[in-house]
């Protein structure tokens, strides 16, 4: 096991209990807002070495006795079909997986909440599909008045308008994908309708980054900072922690920006002064007090920099992210020394490029280049060739020299590639015949059935889990969803692979 900077005992016992105190602290009733990933939070596991991506569903389960849990998802996510990146899946399809994943873990979904509902076409059929599997559906509309006329938002018309959604436990969390989902507005209209009921409830929100007290220029924070650039997110010191405690804490532009009309629409639901300070004061995170080495966690969060920087050129290349985007992180690399090259597997890549150039291996006349660094820091290269992509012949490279196979001996059979080649051209139509990830994996599995070094290579897949891999090139779909469920930590160049406009 390699070196940790994260102890995720410590946070689940600090964490665990900062929740229930503070539902403690509003007459056992507290509607937290459970910003970020809920499931495999990759971000926090590469800036956090040792941080397990599915903690907070660890957290969950110690609390599900007390919580009830309420997905929220913006109708108009829905409608324009908004993908999450880390996933390749749309933001619905993410809510349903997101309830499975849950269920998969003994936990269930009190009932997901449409925002912002308009009766957007998607939105409904959406609606449509979760009832009909028996998901409990609730539409909001958007709150009249927001954000500027308190008195029409704290109204029968405003939070009013909105269905009340009956909760029994004490703790209420109401999570979502993404950013903009609606989960505070939820939290609030519920407290508007528990207050008219006489239930004086409380809000809270838990958000793992940026965390308040690490430095502002941290590079765990900045990391956070680059990750949401698309965004323009930023970090700051809060100012009203500051003015109330004297103290410094680090929270982000949107929790600081809403802040003063969140405490004046609290203090209008609950008729009394509001029960923050501070923006900081609404958090219940811990994270920052769970890490145990910080010089490995300055050194994952700039190598997290780096990653950003190479995924934001390629969806800059795609139509995906603007030209500020890209310069916001590369301002972050500026600051912190950093170059795209300091990534150990970017320069071998691109010595496979060449060597495949020099080889004349390349399809279609390009040359592709691809390089991993193994747990060991061993480093194994791939290039394209007529029969594979780049990222198929590094896959397989790998896992040839994890399993200590002879480089004379082939794991894949001239008459496995040679089907798959007829089906490809003759029977479905392409024009390649060059295997992606995706392909390349299924045809190591059909070798395994009859040549022993296949099975050896193929048990080794698992061990590629968590290494670092570049191209030199954007990965097709299909190297992306293979490199994807390898779970490789994937950055490449923003060069396209083939000519062609169109690639499945």
């Amino acid at each position: 096991m390699g070196k940790r900077a994260f102890d995720n005992e410590k946070y689940l016992q600090e964490q665990t209990e900062a929740i229930l105190e503070r539902v403690r602290r509003f007459n056992n009733k507290l509607y937290l807002e459970f910003g970020g990933k809920l499931l495999f939070d990759y971000h926090a596991s590469r800036v956090l070495p040792g941080y397990d991506p599915n903690v907070k569903m660890r957290l969950l389960q110690q609390l599900k006795e007390k919580a009830d849990i309420l997905l929220c998802i913006y109708a108009g996510d829905i409608e324009r079909k908004k993908i999450r990146a880390d996933f390749g899946i749309t933001y619905d399809s993410d809510a349903m997986k997101l309830i499975d994943d849950l269920r998969e873990w003994g936990i269930e979904v009190l009932g997901v909440v449409i925002t912002r509902f308009d009766n957007q076409p998607a939105a409904k059929l959406f609606k449509n599909k979760l009832e009909r599997r028996n998901v409990r559906v609730y539409t909001h509309r958007f709150t009249k008045g927001y954000p500027t006329d308190i008195d029409a938002i704290v109204s029968d018309e405003g939070y009013g308008a909105n269905e009340y959604i009956v909760t029994q436990k004490p703790l209420v969390i109401v999570t979502g994908p993404g950013p903009g989902s609606g989960k505070l507005a939820t939290c609030l209209s519920q407290l508007y309708h528990d207050y008219r009921r006489g239930a004086n409830s409380g809000y809270a929100k838990f958000e793992t980054f940026p965390i308040a007290n690490l430095p502002l220029k941290h590079p765990v924070n900045v990391a956070y900072e680059a990750a949401t650039a698309d965004i323009r997110d930023f970090n700051l010191i809060d100012p009203f922690h500051l003015e109330a405690y004297g103290k410094t804490s680090v929270n982000y532009n949107r929790d600081v920006e809403v802040f003063p009309v969140l405490r004046r629409i609290l203090e209008k639901i609950t008729g009394k002064e509001a029960p923050y300070l501070s923006p900081t004061d609404m958090g219940v995170n811990r994270a920052g007090y769970a890490i145990v080495d910080d010089h490995l966690a300055r050194r994952a969060a700039c190598e997290e920099m780096i990653r950003r920087y190479f995924r934001y050129r390629c969806e800059y290349a795609m139509g995906f992210a603007d030209g500020e985007t890209v310069q916001r992180v590369e301002l972050f690399l500026k600051d912190f020394d950093l170059k795209p090259e300091d990534r150990r597997v970017v320069a071998p890549a691109h010595q496979a490029a060449l060597d495949a150039q020099a080889q004349e291996k390349g399809d279609e006349g390009i040359f592709c280049g691809a390089a991993i660094e193994l747990a060991d820091g061993k480093i194994i290269t791939g290039s394209n060739s007529p029969l594979l992509h780049a990222g198929s012949s590094l896959v397989l490279h790998a896992v040839k020299h994890l399993a200590e196979i002879p480089e004379k001996i082939k794991l894949l059979p001239q008459n496995i590639t040679d089907s798959i080649s007829t089906l490809k051209t003759d029977i479905l139509g392409e024009k390649s015949v060059s295997l992606d990830v995706e392909e390349a994996l299924i045809a190591l599995s059909i070798s395994a059935t009859t040549n022993p070094a296949a099975q050896f290579a193929m048990e080794r897949l698992t061990e590629l889990r968590g290494c670092e891999v570049h191209m030199t090139h954007i990965p097709t779909p299909g190297d992306e969803a293979g490199l994807r469920r390898l779970g490789v930590n994937l950055t490449s160049e923003p060069n396209f692979s083939t000519k062609s406009l169109f690639v499945i």
